[in-house]
């Protein structure tokens, strides 16, 4: 895995990382504090299972920087947030050149085609609601992104099948609190040594607890409602 932006075995590349982690998180939980609703509003409409028009992602960083992308508002969608993103990556040191990405639950497609802008040879995106498998499609194709792979199925099965992969973005709906633990277990097995879990949740997951699954706290970031944790395999 490519760690070229930033040395951080030096003094100077850590204090630099350290001081780029702080602003991000500190733009993070600012915009946070300007959309108190978002995750509740999605759980509260869940039942109807209708859409709500069209919205927006833009991806952050990398060939497809700043590019907009139109996708459907849906019941329970929580795409990921530009800087709560932003800052993910730069946990992660921006380049993910050679890396292979895992998106087991995709939804609008944020994280993975982050990943994707930001050099991975591979990124694999899992979809369960088919109009959203179409919609990942769509965007695939517009980008030309030839190193997507979208595909419709269960996200729990999907991590159980995999293997090899660098890097796990796992978003699970929040009213499925049955759902994460068997997630992470099933990320865990399918990661190379080294590898990261990035895991959204609506609460935060202790070290304690996850030490005993043999993952590290690599860094945390509470922005809203959202609890957002790089966990790395040790």
């Amino acid at each position: 895995m490519s760690r070229s932006a930033i040395k951080l075995h030096t003094p100077a590349g850590r204090k630099a990382l350290d001081k780029m982690i702080n602003e991000a998180e500190r733009k993070a939980q600012e915009l946070a504090a300007t959309q108190p609703g978002r995750p509740g509003a999605a759980k509260g409409a869940a039942s109807t299972g209708k859409s709500t028009g069209a919205g927006e992602i833009r991806i952050v960083g990398g060939q497809w920087r700043r590019t907009r992308l139109t996708v459907a508002q849906k019941p329970g969608l929580r795409p990921t947030p530009d800087r709560v993103r932003e800052t993910l990556f730069n946990w992660l040191g921006q380049d993910l050149t050679n890396w292979k990405c895992l998106d087991a639950f995709a939804g609008t497609g944020a994280l993975g085609f982050e990943a994707a802008s930001r050099g991975a040879t591979s990124v694999i995106m899992n979809e369960q609601d088919p109009a959203l498998v179409q919609q990942l499609q769509r965007l695939q194709q517009k980008l030309d992104a030839k190193m997507v792979r979208v595909q419709r199925g269960d996200g729990l099965s999907c991590l159980k099948t995999a293997a090899g992969q660098d890097l796990i973005l796992l978003d699970p709906p929040f009213e499925s609190v049955d759902l994460f633990e068997p997630s992470v277990k099933a990320a865990m097995a399918a990661l190379n040594d080294g590898g990261f879990i990035y895991l959204e949740a609506p609460e935060a997951w202790s070290e304690e607890r996850l030490l005993e699954m043999g993952l590290e706290l690599y860094r945390y970031l509470k922005a809203g409602a959202v609890h957002a944790h790089l966990l790395k395999k040790q």
